[in-house]
């Protein structure tokens, strides 16, 4: 959704991301870039579409489109934790998300760059990627686990080094052809992630639904690093690991299109949009990246945001005061949108352009909207 950090390639510009730029998904390391410091490269390889919520994707598909992952919680070391003790697997063995650190770290440069998918072979070259990564991994010495997830067939993996400033992001296929990889720095705002909502909040949809952007780092939320939509969310509603079933190409194979949105806390709705039409999945809205959209005023200058609803839904109107849980539209894939998910955020204005966004109080708080993470809404 954010109007001034488009990326053409970004499926949905205004809430997902799987990219260096959180909101774009995805920057191409050229043969310059490679000359200069690992702080100012990203490899994102890979032509995959992956959830693109309102900002930018790693294509314009990458980003924005909620059904990438669904997590399995399991980590190669079982604890999280992947130090790198071990040597990866010999020359000509298979790299697996289970030794991809190892290889990455002790292991061939050439096994890995094997795996690369072709189109990620076209955009960077093995000399490039040596040089890139050879830079990056300087000074580290382990790595943290921050994702393992499955959706859709694409298996993504992310790990954070030592001291939390480096980041590697991989896809697998289902036969481990490595469709995408990142390496990025990363960056924390400490002052921000600690000041909660006064609102205490609960999720706008019921049920059982799947994280797929979300989180206090970029590795988890592709929106983190962007100030109008740091702790925004991109949700998606998933079964035994996919977000359809069915034709892809319609809106109605997907679990998540059509269900009913709530208002998440008491207030007075200020804007709405209700007639911009729902795109086929794959294809995105980037003059209107939020879609179709409700903006409701909770007091102490909060104001939450529900994006992407379905075309001519919205059962609100400006100045309708509503409570929390009344039914506010359906849930859609309007805007700059890959596919049927929910943009939900909270900011400290009603402009979702150019107001800041603000870390939620969650009523419920048992449990982690992080990237993922299956979560339950409202009671059914």
């Amino acid at each position: 959704m954010n109007k001034s950090t488009r990326d053409p390639n970004i499926k949905d510009q205004h809430l997902n991301h799987v990219n260096i730029d959180t909101e774009t998904g995805r920057t191409v390391l050229t043969k310059s870039q490679s000359r200069k410091s690992w702080r100012m490269l990203a490899i994102a390889l890979g032509a995959c579409i992956f959830l693109s919520a309102c900002s930018n994707s790693v294509t314009s598909e990458q980003a924005e489109q909620p059904s990438v992952e669904q997590t399995s919680n399991m980590s190669s070391t079982g604890d999280g934790t992947n130090n790198t003790q071990n040597s990866g697997p010999e020359e000509g063995a298979m790299v697996t998300p289970d030794n991809f650190i190892d290889t990455l770290m002790k292991g061939s440069k050439d096994v890995i760059y094997n795996q690369f998918s072709l189109e990620l072979k076209e955009e960077v070259t093995l000399e490039q990627f040596k040089e890139a990564t050879d830079n990056f991994l300087k000074d580290v010495t382990s790595w943290d686990q921050v994702v393992n997830a499955k959706m859709n067939n694409l298996a993504e993996h992310a790990w954070r080094d030592q001291t939390g400033t480096k980041g590697v992001r991989v896809y697998f296929t289902e036969d481990n052809q490595i469709v995408s990889l990142s390496i990025q720095p990363l960056e924390t705002h400490e002052d921000t992630d600690l000041k909660l909502t006064q609102t205490e909040f609960k999720l706008p949809m019921k049920g059982e639904w799947y994280v797929f952007w979300g989180g206090n780092d970029v590795l988890s939320n592709y929106h983190y690093e962007h100030e109008t939509q740091r702790y925004a969310l991109d949700i998606i509603r998933a079964k035994k690991g996919f977000s359809y079933d069915g034709d892809s190409q319609l809106n109605e194979s997907y679990y998540a299109y059509g269900e009913p949105l709530h208002a998440a806390a008491d207030g007075t709705v200020v804007e709405i949009k209700n007639d911009i039409s729902d795109n086929t999945p794959g294809v995105m809205n980037a003059e209107e990246p939020a879609g179709n959209f409700v903006v409701i005023d909770h007091g102490h200058g909060e104001y939450s945001i529900t994006a992407h609803i379905k075309e001519g839904t919205i059962s609100v109107k400006k100045g309708d005061k509503v409570k929390q849980g009344d039914l506010i539209g359906e849930l859609g894939n309007s805007g700059n949108s890959s596919e049927a998910h929910l943009h939900f955020q909270v900011s400290d204005g009603p402009d979702l352009f150019t107001s800041r966004s603000v870390n939620i109080r969650w009523a419920d708080q048992s449990q982690q909207l992080t990237r993922g993470k299956t979560i339950q809404g409202l009671p059914e």
